[in-house]
């Protein structure tokens, strides 16, 4: 997703640097216009920096490892923090942010890769009015939609930690009605064509099973991002005394998947999990069962 919202943000006109541990991607960019690597010299002149990294500990590492970007930047510059984070963390980074007068805007995405290149995600935002101005070049550049859910950090990752758990359990049901579809004799082009006609439908099912359908599990959004996402879910919902029976049977289908080495895969492979429990067969699987 970071390299389809850095060539969204490149069409709007914006001069962007990016970092990635992939290598491809960075040449990537460069064939793009991009520049790939950022110096000291071209932090201290960043007017935005846009973290789409897996989990907390990523970004912590970015912001304030021992490569910190954070202390490089100028005063008033502004860090996006798109990383599905809980609510305390991002309030954390919005108040260390602060600490070397550096803006901090709560801004977790939704859309999937393809949206994200097309600069058309949602973005759930939140944050200081200040933040928010600051980054509003850069929300045009790569979002058609904004919440603005707040005065300060925290709201917009609860937010997306709602839609993550709406987005995870469609995901793990969609494989277990298309698995059980199967068991019953209905072949997965069928079980998507009808459905999707259906009140029995949802935008996960529409978007993932024709992955299964095709057979073509090239990962959008990975099985191994769902344990890090239904998990800050589960700690949420703990802190609150309120127990999420549905969400933690997901997140433990998408853990096994992680476990059968499935974790690099499109989320929709978690189709697999089920599809071994019930010995049936999935397209572009070659006859093996599960």
């Amino acid at each position: 997703m970071g390299f389809g919202m850095a060539i969204s943000a490149l069409r709007a006109g914006h001069r962007i640097w990016g970092q990635d541990i992939n290598h491809t991607a960075m040449e990537r960019l460069q064939q793009e216009g991009g520049t790939a690597g950022i110096s000291i010299e071209a932090a201290a002149a960043l007017d935005a920096v846009v973290i789409v990294v897996l989990n907390a500990a990523q970004m912590e590492n970015v912001l304030f490892g021992p490569e910190a970007i954070v202390p490089r930047l100028r005063r008033g510059a502004v860090v996006l923090g798109c990383v599905t984070v809980a609510p305390a963390f991002a309030q954390a980074m919005e108040t260390r942010c602060a600490e070397h007068d550096v803006l901090y805007l709560d801004a977790p995405i939704s859309g999937g890769s393809l949206k994200a290149a097309n600069g058309c995600l949602t973005i759930m935002a939140s944050g200081k009015d200040a933040a928010f101005a600051a980054a509003r070049p850069v929300l045009d550049a790569l979002a058609e939609t904004v919440f603005e859910l707040g005065a300060s950090a925290g709201s917009a990752s609860a937010m997306k930690a709602t839609n993550q758990l709406l987005a995870g359990v469609h995901i793990a049901v969609m494989a277990e009605a298309l698995t059980f579809a199967a068991t019953q004799g209905i072949d997965a082009a069928t079980f998507l064509s009808v459905i999707q006609k259906c009140a029995g439908t949802s935008w996960m099912l529409e978007n993932r099973a024709p992955h299964i359908v095709s057979g073509d599990y090239t990962p959008h959004s990975a099985i191994d991002i769902w344990p890090k996402d239904l998990g800050i879910v589960r700690e949420i919902a703990g802190s609150a005394g309120f127990e999420v029976q549905i969400t933690t049977a997901a997140l433990r289908q998408f853990a096994d998947a992680s476990a059968m080495g499935l974790g690099r895969e499109d989320d929709a492979a978690v189709v697999k999990v089920y599809a071994r429990q019930a010995g049936v067969v999935l397209p572009g699987v070659e006859g093996e069962r599960m």
